[in-house]
């Protein structure tokens, strides 16, 4: 960790379904932080669920409004950002975020994430005759932007509390004191 970055947040990247909301909650909860959710702030703001603004907009237009919504967050402090899927796809989005937190990326597998949103009609990236291919093909298209975050987390196997405990561990680890 390069120590000129100010790591006064905490930010979770990584595809639908890995847990990005429920463990973010818990991670905001066990370090005393204000939780963030990109998506929730998006459509408090245009009055509009992200379905609606993918078809009437365009994913564009959507990934318009996250990138201005990255930048404005820099301004936070003591905060666990949870991201929407593709955000970090953005080099910008990515680079802006590593300035005031640290980017952790939850991880799971095709069949996890499946298991885990095959009945949330909610997701417009899953509109697809193949979710299941959609799945394994746009974490494939994103996995190198979400390698790229601080700390990998993997969430298959394990419960959303285990899982926040080792987050706000690695929080913590990062924004220690260097002796």
């Amino acid at each position: 960790m390069q120590n000129h970055r100010q790591l006064g947040n905490l930010a979770l990247v990584g595809f639908m379904g890995t847990g990005k909301t429920s463990i973010g909650r818990l991670v905001a909860e066990q370090l005393h932080f204000h939780f963030l959710d990109t998506d929730e702030i998006i459509q408090t703001r245009t009055g509009r669920s992200i379905a609606e603004i993918f078809a009437k907009d365009g994913e564009p237009a959507f990934r318009a409004l996250e990138h201005q919504l990255v930048g404005e967050l820099a301004t936070q402090t003591s905060a666990v950002i949870a991201t929407g899927g593709g955000l970090p796809t953005n080099a910008e989005n990515l680079a802006q975020l590593k300035t005031y937190a640290l980017v952790v990326c939850l991880w799971a597998s095709p069949e996890k994430i499946w298991e885990r949103v095959r009945n949330q009609s909610h997701r417009p990236l899953l509109h697809d005759p193949d979710p299941q291919r959609k799945i394994r093909e746009l974490l494939a298209l994103r996995a190198p932007f979400y390698r790229q975050a601080d700390v990998l987390v993997n969430t298959d196997l394990r419960a959303a509390r285990e899982v926040a405990q080792q987050v706000g561990l690695q929080y913590k680890l990062a924004t220690r004191p260097q002796r």
